[in-house]
């Protein structure tokens, strides 16, 4: 396991009511064990395969985890960039930390700054994964995110399932975390955990395996490298907060010239929907 050092000052770049994603990043990759990668790096190959001599962008790097994949995977150049500059400091040093060597950027920059969008060059395979539905514009920002995906290329994104009236009640919940002080967020936290955990932490217990649902998933297997609680964080306080459902986004792309590869859906409950789009012109 290595550990990676992360004093990180947060940087405040708007007033907009926003969860700090970049603080819960670099707790998550304060430690990152070989598990964590060799499940990243799964997770990635079985949506894109082999990425040998390709270039990838990774649009909210977040912890700079699944840009790291990539490099494993073969990318000849992956350039990753994040809005919050905690998650920007985050994905540099994982890049320092194991792939120093590599044709890696990371930088700071806007999903929903078209000039930036349109000053980077091209790429094989454009990847954002649960970003752009925290923008605050998501529609906007897929529509930017097929900027620098190339003709041919490959786009992955995963963008949270509209659940109706459900949905609209965890935009309220995740509105009153980002506006709220240190108990009301732990509060929170514990509704979602109850939520999302109750039931297997409480199947185990009567089963005589405590927490083993919970130490699963902390096995890495199947999660693309996550981390349970720092998922509950993040869930808890995901704002801004859209949805979408899985034919509104097939569609958007396809009236755009790109082509349905792959799909995984939550089957229409809690959680994303994956999208893999080849552009055809």
């Amino acid at each position: 396991m290595t550990t990676i050092d992360h004093k990180i000052q947060p940087v405040i770049e708007t007033t907009q009511e926003r969860f700090a994603f970049g603080n819960n990043w670099a707790n998550f990759a304060s430690e990152m064990p070989v598990q964590r990668i060799e499940a990243a790096v799964a997770s990635l190959r079985e949506k894109l395969g082999d990425l040998t001599g390709e270039s990838f962008l990774d649009i909210g790097s977040g912890s700079g985890l699944h840009s790291l994949a990539a490099v494993r995977l073969g990318a000849s150049r992956v350039y990753s960039f994040d809005y919050d500059r905690d998650s920007v400091a985050t994905t540099q040093r994982l890049r320092m930390a194991f792939a120093s060597n590599a044709d890696w950027k990371v930088e700071q920059g806007s999903a929903l700054n078209e000039t930036y969008l349109r000053s980077l060059s091209v790429f094989d395979v454009v990847y954002s994964w649960g970003v752009l539905h925290h923008t605050g514009d998501m529609w906007k920002a897929l529509e930017l995110a097929a900027i620098p995906t190339k003709a041919g290329g490959r786009l992955f994104v995963s963008i949270y399932n509209d659940q109706g009236k459900s949905s609209d009640r965890w935009k309220r919940m995740k509105k009153m975390y980002v506006n709220g002080n240190s108990a009301t967020r732990r509060l929170l936290e514990l509704f979602v955990w109850c939520d999302g955990w109750g039931k297997s932490f409480l199947r185990d217990i009567v089963k005589l395996r405590p927490t083993r649902t919970w130490k699963s998933y902390r096995s890495y297997s199947g999660q693309r490298g996550m981390s349970p609680w720092h998922d509950v964080v993040d869930w808890a306080g995901g704002y801004p907060f859209e949805v979408a459902k899985p034919e509104e986004i097939f569609e958007f792309f396809r009236v755009r010239g790109f082509v349905l590869e792959k799909l995984k859906t939550c089957g229409g409950g809690l959680g994303c929907n994956e999208f893999v789009f080849r552009r055809e012109r």
